[in-house]
């Protein structure tokens, strides 16, 4: 089999071209919002959120309601609950986060096991790409196209938050509404599987590059290139197509984690490696002179005192 049959024939079916094209667009949107969500330490709070929506998406399924209003009213639910617990009480933010998600978690799968349909649970929960339909492909272009114009509208005001809320409070912006804007946004992608691509991307770049500005352009384009990747993969070895392009994902942070060219664990050790032979030559020189310059030098310096 040459390279342009294998590029081609999935896109002969139309539904792996809406798997690809939603795909990437969402891969897109979550990739810029891990920048933040990395930078500023939230990352197991998506987690949440996106546990959190289950209840919302089984509703909308009982009232035959978009899944995507109650995946996002429950993931806007579940953010305002996390905050209000954590500022009402002395239970920390971990804690809250623990509490709501896995209470919402549970109410959802009660929901659906109480409900007689022939929805495959795992699909809600994790998301099926190869049966997107037209609708969602809609649903899917509207929220991020909410979220990138939000992102790239306040990405300066969130920078800023994300460094130094202090000073952002400090020129008149408020972090409590920044932050509530951020956690907004994470409510709009996904279902669980939605975590790694608004966790792994920036955790990525994150290692590729010290400037942020950077982070937002590397980001976008290595999760759409995973997600490409890996739903190529899963058409060729009949797999699940979720969990292959986070799989690939993982597989890329592994490759940076170990070979980035500035904080590779391996690229770290080689230059650790290559800096030692300079010092132990030097050593071995002086340990190699002959006695007698040795006791000159001593002698030397100790007249020069």
């Amino acid at each position: 089999m040459n390279a342009l049959v294998w590029l081609t024939e999935p896109l002969s079916y139309q539904f792996m071209v809406r798997a690809l094209t939603t795909s990437v667009v969402a891969a897109v949107v979550c990739a810029l919002l891990s920048c933040w969500l990395v930078l500023i330490g939230w990352s197991l709070m998506g987690d949440a959120v996106s546990h959190a929506v289950l209840p919302g998406v089984a509703l909308a399924y009982i009232l035959d309601l978009p899944f995507a209003l109650g995946a996002v009213v429950f993931g806007f639910l579940a953010v305002i609950l996390i905050g209000v617990v954590r500022g009402t009480s002395r239970v920390k933010e971990d804690a809250a986060i623990g509490i709501v998600f896995t209470t919402m978690f549970a109410l959802g799968l009660i929901l659906i096991s109480t409900t007689p349909s022939q929805t495959d649970l795992n699909h809600i929960i994790f998301g099926n790409v190869l049966g997107i339909t037209k609708a969602d492909m809609v649903q899917v272009a509207i929220l991020a196209g909410i979220s990138l114009l939000v992102l790239l509208l306040k990405r300066r005001d969130l920078t800023l938050y994300a460094f130094d809320p202090v000073h952002a409070h400090a020129i008149g912006l408020s972090p409590r509404l920044l932050g509530a804007l951020l956690l907004g946004m994470l409510a709009l992608p996904g279902v669980v599987l939605g975590v790694a691509r608004r966790i792994i991307p920036g955790a990525t770049a994150y290692l590729l590059t010290d400037r942020f500005s950077r982070m937002l352009v590397i980001a976008p384009r290595l999760s759409a290139l995973c997600t490409v990747v890996g739903i190529y993969l899963s058409y060729w070895f009949d797999v699940s197509p979720g969990g292959l392009v986070v799989v690939v994902q993982g597989v890329a942070f592994l490759l940076v984690y170990l070979f980035s060219p500035r904080h590779g664990v391996v690229t770290r050790a080689r230059r650790h490696r290559r800096s030692q032979p300079s010092t132990l030559t030097q050593t071995a020189s002086v340990a190699e002179r002959p006695s007698g310059m040795a006791r000159s030098a001593t002698v030397t310096s100790i007249e020069s005192e």
